[in-house]
């Protein structure tokens, strides 16, 4: 959301958190489109924390780099579609009496106010209409995005400073359904689990829209530190454990072992605190009984964590629901050399605002 051009110029996608930025740009061609830039750039601890930015000038030089840098095709465009820290957004679903769209922009603001945390003169807000679910309703689904201004302030100057200009800021919930919800449409509430470096991020996807978000402060970053601490070995060898081997315990191998057993305890509670907010959004939401199946039909994994062997089978045993790990390659047809981009599931923000741009959302 949060318009600051209309899309009629090309842009790729720039998807940044607390350790990592990623770049995705997408091509149409007649049978889908065609990933022909990408790149993965480490951010240092300090430099962005909890999706606040700590040095400007630090981050400036990072997005400069990056954007040299990308494999693949060199990027022409300095039009960007960028994301917005989760953790820092607030994003609802109201309902609205139904009135012209002029009516509208007086009357969500006003309405906003309970709901949001912050002065209204402290964030940038940006909404839109739902499709209705049933037309003889008589009033409106609106999804509303609010951001505080200092937030979305700092990512312009950042931006601008590297020479880019951002036309679109998306909080990364939007960027990962469009990826990842096949046609932007699922009958059923659908879970999308975003478990990253730093944090954790829930949606509910019901519908046509996202319903509900929230973040869990648990990290595949935390499985690493502990398996670092648990077997005693340095930072950079217990990330490859963690990727070797993950939860596949394997009698035969003592270290598999162990690093199922220290990273255990942490995907228990990750386990606990999805529960618990799938509790919460079903006993708020007064929206899945319009749809024919008011039951989660599946949770989906992506983001760099989703990767780790056997977390779908854990997480499946321990929600007692279907868990998949997302395609973020489902919504369009990218040459099979992007498939075999190793950390394909920690693109997903990245390829979804790339998308943005190629179908040209409003």
């Amino acid at each position: 959301m949060f318009n600051f051009l209309t899309l009629k110029e090309e842009a790729f996608g720039l998807d940044i958190n607390d350790l990592s930025l990623k770049i995705a740009k997408l091509e149409k061609k007649r049978k889908g489109f065609v990933l022909t830039s990408f790149n993965e750039t480490k951010i240092p601890q300090n430099i962005v924390d909890g999706g606040v930015i700590k040095d400007e000038a630090a981050l400036t030089e990072i997005i400069k780099s990056a954007y040299h840098l990308v494999k693949g095709k060199k990027i022409n465009t300095k039009h960007v579609v960028a994301s917005l820290p989760e953790e820092k957004s607030f994003l609802q679903v109201i309902q609205m009496p139904k009135m012209e769209r002029k009516e509208l922009n007086l009357a969500v603001p006003l309405e906003v106010e309970n709901y949001i945390p912050l002065p209204i003169n402290e964030v940038y807000l940006d909404f839109q209409v739902l499709p209705p679910v049933k037309d003889y309703f008589n009033y409106l689904e609106v999804l509303i995005v609010a951001m505080p201004k200092k937030i979305v302030d700092s990512y312009i100057s950042c931006f601008k400073s590297a020479g880019l200009f951002p036309i679109v800021f998306e909080v990364e919930g939007e960027a990962i359904a469009r990826a990842l919800v096949k046609k932007q449409n699922n009958p059923s509430p659908l879970v999308i689990i975003d478990f990253g470096q730093n944090n954790t991020n829930l949606i509910v996807f019901s519908g046509k829209s996202i319903r509900f978000t929230c973040s869990i402060p648990i990290s595949s970053q935390q499985l690493t530190t502990t398996i670092s601490e648990n077997l005693k070995v340095p930072t950079r060898e217990a990330e490859k454990l963690k990727i070797e081997y993950g939860l596949v315990e394997k009698k035969s191998d003592k270290k598999a072992e162990k690093v199922s057993k220290a990273i255990t305890p942490i995907l228990d509670d990750l386990a606990k605190q999805i529960k618990k907010y799938l509790n919460f959004y079903s006993d708020h939401s007064s929206f899945e009984y319009l749809l024919p199946s008011a039951e989660i039909e599946k949770i989906m994994f992506c983001g760099g964590g989703s990767e780790l062997n056997g977390l779908a089978e854990f997480m499946s045993k321990k929600l007692d629901i279907a868990v998949e790990i997302g395609d973020p390659l489902v919504n369009s047809v990218i040459l099979k050399k992007a498939r075999n981009i190793k950390n394909i599931p920690s693109f997903t923000t990245a390829i979804g605002l790339a998308l943005r741009d190629v179908n040209n959302y409003d």
